[in-house]
């Protein structure tokens, strides 16, 4: 089949969500803000501002704070859609997290994801795989490091502005510009199980790009089995020439113990741009399904559609959450 043809076919879900969007053309937004640093975000993190690096569990942990990964007792496996109407980007990953099959309780993680971002301008595609490893220490302290690889490529932009293909240029024609292997690291403290204080670092070798920016950043966050709410930031020192904040806020609210309700706000500097969230879904003991969709208000215009779905192992019996 014609790479125009899958092109159509791949990107025609996205244009279903904003009626009139043609996608046949390159995005009009800048590259970095269909990006989004990399980010693979799930429904609840987006839903909530972004705004999980205290609070997070599961599948969030894994790519928020590797540390949360140990907090709940839980053995998931899930995936998860990206829509970027605007940016022209679609990812799709999916992860599964173990914090119950050994008595030492040390939580592991595994995800993957691929990211197909503006087709018909900059060209982009990218494979992110990580693996994570927590530690709780007396129920009070957890600490936690994931190892990821990226893999990207890009040809598309170059030819459309008439600039030779190169590294800077949009990329070389069938060859990565992107092949590194870094780390995140996180630790966060529970002084009492409702509150949560985080630290996290991410790309902690400081590979140089913007593909793999250098952060640090934490969060605040009260939680019970009902309501949640938190408070994070994050600075980005390696895509800017000058350290560019990132603040989020985010609540969930649990409603007839089976219907989470969620809404956020993110303020990026870089982009002197204003987000809004919002999620809902649906929590049974097996399995469970979400969808947040998040739009800024100030900035770039710019839609974020992200569907979930998630099997608890544990939920439904086939592992043996009391050892």
């Amino acid at each position: 089949m014609h790479t125009r043809t899958l092109r159509f076919l791949s990107y025609s879900f996205a244009g279903c969500l904003v009626p009139g969007l043609v996608l046949a053309e390159p995005s009009p937004l800048p590259a970095e803000v269909g990006y989004n640093g990399g980010e693979m975000e799930t429904p609840r993190s987006l839903g909530m501002g972004d705004a999980l690096r205290a609070n997070s569990n599961s599948l969030e942990a894994l790519y928020l704070n590797p540390a949360n990964i140990a907090t709940t007792r839980v053995y998931h496996v899930g995936a998860v859609a990206q829509i970027w109407p605007q940016a022209r980007r679609q990812s799709y990953g999916g992860g599964a997290i173990d914090s119950i099959l050994n008595k030492q309780r040390i939580a592991g993680g595994l995800a993957g994801s691929y990211t197909a971002q503006d087709p018909e301008g900059v060209d982009r595609r990218a494979l992110d795989v990580r693996f994570a490893l927590a530690l709780p220490i007396a129920d009070l302290f957890y600490v936690g490091a994931a190892v990821k690889y990226l893999g990207l490529s890009q040809d598309g932009e170059s030819a459309s502005v008439g600039l030779a293909p190169s590294a800077a240029a949009a990329g070389l024609a069938k060859k990565r510009i992107v092949s590194d292997v870094t780390f995140d690291a996180g630790v966060t403290l529970k002084p009492i199980p409702e509150l949560a204080f985080s630290v996290v670092g991410t790309n902690l070798t400081a590979p140089g790009t913007g593909f793999l920016p250098l952060t640090f950043g934490g969060g605040i966050g009260f939680g019970n089995d009902t309501f949640s709410l938190e408070v994070d930031s994050t600075f980005d020192f390696t895509t800017y020439a000058d350290p560019k904040a990132r603040l989020m806020g985010g609540a969930e609210l649990l409603v007839a113990d089976a219907f989470p309700l969620r809404a956020g706000y993110r303020y990026d500097e870089a982009m002197a741009s204003h987000a809004l969230s919002g999620g809902v879904g649906y929590i049974a003991p097996e399995f469970s399904v979400d969808a947040s969709v998040r739009a800024n208000v100030q900035g770039p215009s710019v839609l974020t559609v992200v569907l979930g779905f998630r099997y608890h192992l544990d939920g439904a019996g086939v592992v043996n959450a009391d050892l």
